[in-house]
């Protein structure tokens, strides 16, 4: 990660500050988001956005978050923009989770460092039980990728 920093406040410790983009932001951004505040133990400022948000968080991202010890009421659909314009310090890292917010995200202040996991839509899925499978393992894959990376030792 890069070495931009914010600090918290109440310890004095820095705060690496990610941002987790997808097109949509309701299934795979949301999670990752979740998942960075959760293993991150608040040491990652994160937030997630879409480059065409849905408005929503998909019911069965909700429940895989629920697998957390946060409450997946506090997550919400945002667009990229509304994001980078109430930022109030640019992002160490960006991480694309789709395609197409890897080709769409563009030039960002700060010039972040930036990672893309592809991976599949699992709203795409629309028999149920293939739909909460695919949710299941793109949540499973996303914890062991956002594991690996904090534990790797920082830029």
């Amino acid at each position: 990660m890069n070495n931009q920093t914010t600090t918290d406040n109440a310890t004095g410790a820095a705060r690496q500050r990610v941002l987790v983009v997808c097109t949509g932001n309701s299934a795979r951004s949301i999670m990752a988001e979740a998942l960075f505040q959760t293993l991150g133990q608040g040491a990652i400022d994160v937030v997630s956005a879409g480059s065409a948000p849905t408005g929503r968080v998909h019911p069965l991202a909700l429940e895989q978050i629920s697998r957390l010890p946060v409450d997946p009421a506090q997550y919400s659909s945002k667009s990229l923009t509304a994001v980078l314009e109430g930022a109030a310090a640019p992002f160490d890292l960006v991480v694309t989770v789709c395609d197409h917010a890897a080709s769409t995200c563009g030039t960002l202040p700060g010039d972040p460092a930036r990672l893309h996991w592809g991976l599949p839509d699992p709203a795409a899925h629309l028999d149920t039980q293939e739909a909460r499978s695919a949710f299941s393992a793109c949540f499973d894959e996303l914890a062991e990728r956002i594991s690996g990376l904090l534990n790797e030792p920082m830029a």
